[in-house]
Order: structure tokens, then sequence, then C-alpha cells
């Protein structure tokens, strides 16, 4: 049996983004989305209203980075997405990030957050809501990586959001071998 919840935007896991830009006036500004996902190899697909200061941000610098929120860093990343840089232009004075030029994008980079993505904007739809930005780089603090060198998730203490019931969620340890497991199957 199952329950039919009808059309809702209920997918697991969402990624908490923290998508950061330059205003017109070289200050920085951060905004918190979860209706993100890679879109290609070098692509970023990002969902957003352009009421957003960050997308007329974009539009402006067409540049922007996309940072995934932790553990640590929960509060401050709620908050960037709670305040509008259009009411509050200096919100992110109030999480304590440390904030970085990117040496790749005309945007900065929240030293606090352990990985982003560098980009430059491809397209935006604002009928769709949709941004399409290409990957330039990808950074990420040195303590999440392994041995090797390579990104640990383990490490980066990730949160997802939760669209059904407004929470977000610590996500978890290894629980496969990814194009290996199955084929135990065949």
């Amino acid at each position: 049996m199952r329950k039919n919840f009808g059309a809702k935007p209920f997918m697991y896991p969402l990624p908490v983004l923290v998508i950061a830009t330059y205003n017109e006036d070289g200050s920085a500004n951060a905004m918190n989305a979860a209706w993100g996902t890679i879109a290609d190899h070098d692509k970023i697909a990002l969902f957003l209203s352009a009421k957003h200061k960050t997308v007329a941000n974009i539009l402006n610098k067409k540049a922007f980075t996309v940072a995934m929120a932790d553990q640590k860093n929960l509060e401050a990343a709620d908050f960037v997405g709670i305040v509008s840089g259009n009411n509050l232009k200096e919100k992110l004075d109030k999480t304590h990030w440390i904030l970085s030029k990117s040496d790749f994008v005309d945007a900065p980079v929240i030293e606090q957050l352990p990985m982003t993505l560098e980009c430059k904007l491809i397209s935006y739809d604002e009928q769709l809501e949709l941004l399409i930005g290409e990957i330039i780089n990808v950074a990420a603090a040195e303590e999440v990586l392994d041995d090797l060198g390579q990104i640990d998730p383990e490490k980066l203490e990730l949160i997802s959001y939760d669209p059904v019931n407004k929470k977000y969620l610590k996500l978890g340890a290894k629980a496969g071998n990814a194009f290996k497991d199955g084929i135990l199957l065949e």
C-alpha cells in the first residue's frame, strides 16, 4: 500500500546549496537554495526566481559560486535563505563567514564551506526560472580530502533539505560501491 501526495516537490536528497555573488558595489551576497543539480559533466542547473538579489547579481556579473552547506554551517546557511539581499545588503556580516575572491570567476568563495563550484553563467530563463552555469573549477578544503587527495564525502558532513518535514538532514556513511555492487546480479 502507498499513500498518494499529488504533485509535490518531494525528492531526496536535496543538497543545501549556498550561491554566492558580488553586488554592484563589490560587496558579497549569498542565498540558500535546494533546487539545483548537476546538469552535465561541467554544468549546473539551478531553479531560482528572478526576484532574488542573487539572480540579479549573476545576470550582472555573469559569475557565481555554489557551495554545499555542511553541519557546522547549518545556522548560517539557513539564515542566508531566510533573509533577502534585497532587504538587508549586509546579511553576510551576520554569518561571520570569511570570504575570498575566486581565482577563476568574479564571485566570492565562502571559506567555511568545504566544497565550492566556481561557475560562469551560460543562460537564464526567467519563465522557467532555470539558470544554467558552466563549472569552471571545483575547490575543496584540504581537511575534506582523503589520503589520495580526493574529496571524501563523509568528511564533508553535508546536509540535505527535507521538503516534506522542512528539516535539514545530515548525509550518512558509505552505503555501497557504484558501478560495482550491481555486478552481483549478472
